[in-house]
């Protein structure tokens, strides 16, 4: 796009083209504007995915989340990529501002069914979207830019640390639920005995001491389940 806008021609190169495109390969092209503009050269990159990167789309698959690739690589290159990796939905040649109006388009056509957006991302041009997602997770050893406008850093860059976060979220949440619930039964019971004096004052000491016992080994069984899954 900018080649075009510069006056470039790039015809002479067609041929370089084609074989990068069907290779998969992200392009750039050199070119020189004295004394007219023409271009130098091709040159043309292909990513190394990251160990680990389908176990974690097989693991956000098994979940039931659909997942979607924004990138500002060429669509072949994405393709590539997205077909690797079993994406179910790609988008290329995405600039940084329309990967955050992207976002937000998601956002709101997910929202009547009572869905959610996660954007995941390291980079400085991934911030913007990193913001408008309803969660953002920033990997570990990203830009601190990404990571601030995150809601959530990964301590590690292991893509597999994507749907592992996610699990613990559900459990720690579940977990929450649960302690609540059994605090406010104990209270729901406590309460109406001691108001009408059938409650023992050992009694009542022994089953708040059970409370606080109940809820702690509770939070400490979920940090087991946790240290087992990482």
């Amino acid at each position: 796009r900018w080649m075009q806008e510069l006056g470039v021609d790039l015809s002479s190169l067609q041929d370089a083209t084609a074989q990068a495109e069907q290779a998969g390969h992200s392009q750039s092209w050199l070119a020189c504007l004295q004394p007219t503009p023409h271009v130098v050269a091709l040159l043309a990159f292909g990513d190394a995915l990251k160990p680990g990167s389908k176990d974690a789309i097989a693991a956000l698959h098994a979940v039931g989340l659909r997942t979607v690739l924004l990138s500002g690589d060429h669509r072949a290159a994405a393709a590539r990529v997205a077909a690797e990796l079993g994406i179910d939905e790609v988008e290329a040649e995405v600039l940084p501002e329309h990967k955050a109006a992207r976002i937000e388009a998601l956002r709101a056509s997910l929202k009547a069914q009572g869905e959610a957006v996660a954007m995941v991302g390291d980079g400085v041009n991934d911030a913007p979207a990193l913001a408008a997602a309803d969660l953002g997770i920033a990997m570990g050893g990203g830009t601190d830019v990404a990571q601030q406008a995150a809601g959530l850093t990964l301590m590690r860059g292991d893509p597999r640390g994507v749907p592992l976060a996610l699990q613990v979220a559900r459990f720690t949440e579940a977990k929450i639920r649960q302690n609540l619930f059994w605090a406010f039964a104990y209270n729901a019971v406590g309460l109406p005995l001691a108001a009408f004096g059938l409650a023992n004052p050992m009694l009542a000491g022994a089953a708040m001491a059970a409370s606080s016992v109940s809820v702690v080994t509770s939070a400490l069984w979920l940090r087991r389940k946790i240290a087992r899954l990482a």
